[in-house]
């Protein structure tokens, strides 16, 4: 027995003069301690009804309810927990799973009344006393996670191994980095309201984690016939309204569709998904432009027993995919390999052919027993300042679509892009990859009405743009393009300020008095693309209903006021590829309700 054990009974006496802690009702006055798991609180206001805490609890002690005056959004479920108390034993860990750290356990634990039920509440709808009191648990700051708050990162090519060469940036997770990657998802759901196509998100996810991925080709199909192309540039709205987002970084929804469809050989597509010799049902419908409402609905048609001919006025199938996206973004093989299995289902494409010019819509309604008109947004907006009718004046769209035909554009020593989207962050990278080519060096200037956290494209497309020698100068307004001697001398921009008024009318407002000289010998447009709708004769535009903004009124089913006669993609909604996906999607089921006899009248949007 050593010293320190036969004088550590006296260690007490150092107590002894100590203030006694006296509780005078023990009764009522009998509070928890500081960190004490009392009854639930909950910030509605930050809460997103996502549901991690009603999976997570075992006793089943949590349901996700509809609250009044909380309606659904994008990100927000519209729903609460409301906890049952009959059933709940305090662990916590619907707090420390809370993606939002919105629900806390306060440290009241009494609570006493006659009526049972009402010990079933929703914390923070159901007024309660503990709910404005700030002691009890809530989860440990950095001390463990359920799940990481940080993504996979994802290797891409460095810019000095891609600013002169047109191969694809992005590598791709690893079945390793797809695994961990996977491992983030919480399966909440609520990406998948986001998600124009409502795809099975959390299902596809759990795929990746199971390492089944011919599971995960088939969910992907379910609701998406691109998944290698929207692997790769869809616009990832899901990811905004991620759950894990509100504490961290979003799950990489889009990398890990990629990952799924990058793992399934083509030759293996028709077997996987289980597609052999499909029944016709002998009816036929033709299919304008081969974009991704168009090459989606042909899918879906084509399962459903349809004959589909897609008529399609470029030489290849793909739309503004393949003619509007340079290939570092979007490989042609992998747009090809989505392509060919759409074909593969007895898809016909008629290339080189313009509906009303080469063949009329008159003679698609009568050769056919429906048609689906889904023609893209090909023409580029003008900004119709002074000097835009120049020679060295270009239209994004037009440029992007002669790179990928193999035709030589022209290629200045200076060059001024106006635009702030995607679009013109690919004219951009696309000419700055030429000039480095051509002369060595880059000198790109992009500019934007828009500042630089209101520019509609993506940050890594801005921040990919700069790192390739490109110069974005956002915030300004251009005024007249310098012409001297018939050459370009460059553009004159005034500083932006706003762009809508009060009423949100698109109205810029200019600073005058701040004005810059960008010099260049070509400049590009990228403001907007248009519609082109030559194949609408008189005859059918007098019966075409046109909603207030002078788009043509289709109804939930992209039906237009002309039955046989259906319209989707971006002419209707987007621009995006997803949109187009979902709208061809559910145009298929429209024709097919039509054609079958089954459809009737749908509220029109």
């Amino acid at each position: 027995m050593s010293i320190k054990d036969i004088l550590s009974p006296f260690s007490g006496w150092k107590k002894v003069f100590d203030e006694p802690v006296v509780v005078k009702d023990p009764v009522n006055d009998r509070p928890g301690a500081p960190r004490y798991r009392g009854f639930h609180r909950n910030d509605i206001a930050t809460c997103i009804g996502c549901g991690t805490c009603e999976t997570i609890c075992e006793n089943e002690a949590i349901d996700l309810v509809p609250v009044q005056g909380i309606e659904t959004r994008d990100g927000d479920s519209g729903l609460r927990p409301r906890v049952d108390y009959g059933r709940c034993c305090w662990c916590a860990l619907c707090v420390d799973v809370c993606t939002t750290g919105s629900l806390t356990l306060s440290n009241a634990y009494i609570w006493v009344d006659e009526d049972p039920g009402v010990y079933r509440f929703t914390p923070g709808v159901d007024d309660m006393p503990w709910q404005r009191e700030e002691k009890g648990w809530k989860k440990p700051e950095g001390n463990y996670e359920f799940y990481s708050l940080k993504r996979e990162p994802m290797e891409h090519l460095r810019p000095e191994e891609r600013n002169d060469s047109f191969a694809e940036m992005v590598r791709g997770f690893s079945k390793e980095q797809a695994m961990r990657e996977a491992d983030r998802c919480v399966e909440c759901g609520i990406c998948v309201a986001t998600c124009p196509a409502h795809m099975g998100i959390p299902e596809y996810i759990r795929a990746v984690r199971d390492d089944d991925m011919e599971r995960g080709l088939k969910i992907l199909y379910d609701t998406n016939p691109l998944p290698e192309i929207c692997g790769r540039i869809c616009t990832h709205k899901c990811e905004t309204v991620c759950s894990i987002g509100h504490r961290g970084e979003p799950v990489s929804i889009r990398w890990l569709k990629r990952y799924i469809a990058d793992q399934n050989p083509s030759e293996k597509y028709k077997q996987i998904l289980e597609t052999g010799v499909l029944d016709k049902n002998g009816k036929k419908v033709a299919i304008i432009g081969s974009g991704p409402a168009g090459l989606s609905a042909a899918h879906y048609l084509s399962l459903m027993g349809y004959e589909c001919t897609i008529y399609e006025k470029l030489p290849k199938t793909g739309g503004m995919m393949r003619f509007g996206i340079p290939e570092y973004r979007l490989p042609y093989d992998q747009i090809d390999k989505d392509i060919d299995y759409i074909l593969s289902l007895g898809v016909h494409i008629i290339y080189n052919t313009t509906v009303g010019k080469d063949i009329t819509l008159d003679q698609l309604k009568r050769d056919y027993d429906a048609v689906f008109a889904a023609t893209g947004l090909h023409q580029g907006r003008s900004t119709r300042i002074e000097g835009t009718d120049h020679r060295h004046v270009y239209q994004a769209t037009d440029l992007l679509r002669k790179v990928t035909l193999g035709e030589e554009i022209h290629v200045g020593r200076r060059i001024v892009v106006i635009g702030g989207g995607n679009v013109a962050m690919d004219i951009t990278r696309t000419l700055a990859r030429l000039q480095r080519l051509k002369y060595g060096e880059v000198r790109i200037i992009t500019t934007s009405l828009e500042t630089e956290d209101a520019m509609p494209a993506d940050s890594e497309e801005v921040v990919g743009s700069r790192e390739e020698g490109a110069t974005v100068i956002p915030g300004w307004a251009p005024r007249k393009i310098d012409i001297a001697e018939d050459e370009i001398k460059g553009l004159h921009v005034v500083q932006c300020l706003s762009l809508f008024d009060e009423k949100g009318a698109f109205n810029p407002q200019c600073n005058f008095d701040n004005h810059r000289f960008f010099e260049g010998d070509m400049i590009v447009e990228s403001i907007g693309q248009g519609m082109d709708l030559v194949y609408l004769t008189e005859g059918i535009k007098e019966h075409l209903e046109m909603t207030p903004r002078g788009r043509i009124r289709v109804d939930d089913y992209f039906q237009s006021s002309i039955p046989w006669l259906f319209f989707g993609g971006d002419i209707i909604q987007g621009p995006d590829v997803i949109h187009g996906i979902a709208n061809g999607h559910k145009a298929a089921r429209g024709i097919d309700r039509f054609l079958s006899g089954t459809a009737d009248k749908q509220q029109t949007t």
